[in-house]
């Protein structure tokens, strides 16, 4: 049973949302919090697997309970995958501007979703990165990839200089891991690694563990950002594919 915490101040929003996840039989609504202090504090009672959560809430808002709850520093991207347990954030908010988008990834989020998203892709959402992965809403992606790139120091139009210990991390992947990463970043599943590399399901998904933590990243996610900023995917690569 995948267990979930809304926090959103609008109440009506999110009895609509938990009568929706309340339908489904592997999913349950926990509790319920009307801003981010409020959300930790009931956490810390009865840990859930997935929070709903929103940005713009009194007292502490989402961007702000999401990084307290994941440990992460404000800009930084990427961080040690979370062992099973550990509770992961879905940003789900009204506006997809570039600031919400890339501050809530770097806070830490599994996913950022609107909430115009249609009921079965939210379901679907939940149980994606209760399985570990990560989602980010399409509409949100082209702004994600505008704005990382000059966050983290880089030209708009030319890769982040690499400092020593980013340099370090590529050089210690494999030429199999490599590929395997610009893979990850052009969404490509498990399934079509398997078919379009030749390689079985069990090695691509060593493979893909091995590049996950020798990247420090948390999901796929973090995995694509890292193979964006360090240029080994282009921006427009990312958005053709």
């Amino acid at each position: 049973m995948i267990t979930v915490g809304l926090a959103d101040d609008q109440q009506l929003f999110t009895s609509g949302v938990a009568m929706v996840i309340g339908s489904q039989p592997d999913m349950t609504v926990a509790w319920q919090a009307v801003n981010g202090r409020e959300a930790l504090d009931r956490n810390a009672e009865a840990p859930v697997d997935v929070i709903l959560m929103d940005v713009q809430m009194p007292v502490l808002d989402g961007i702000s309970a999401t990084r307290e709850l994941t440990g992460l520093r404000e800009g930084r991207f990427a961080a040690p995958q979370p062992p099973s347990g550990v509770t992961r954030v879905i940003i789900l908010t009204t506006f997809d501007t570039q600031e919400y988008v890339v501050d809530g990834l770097g806070a830490g989020a599994s996913g950022f979703l609107l909430k115009d998203t249609p009921p079965e892709d939210l379901l679907a959402a939940i149980r994606t990165v209760h399985s570990g992965e990560a989602v980010i809403s399409p509409r949100s992606t082209k702004r994600l990839l505008e704005q990382v790139r000059p966050v983290l120091g880089g030209a708009p139009d030319q890769p982040a200089a690499l400092d020593r210990d980013t340099r370090r991390i590529i050089d210690g992947l494999t030429p199999r891991e490599l590929e395997i990463l610009i893979a990850i970043a052009r969404g490509w599943t498990n399934t079509e690694i398997c078919e379009r590399l030749f390689v079985s399901m069990p090695t691509v998904k060593t493979h893909v563990s091995h590049v996950l933590a020798k990247t420090a990243s948390r999901d796929r996610v973090q995995a694509v950002l890292f193979a964006f900023r360090t240029g080994l995917v282009s921006r427009e690569d990312l958005l053709r594919h």
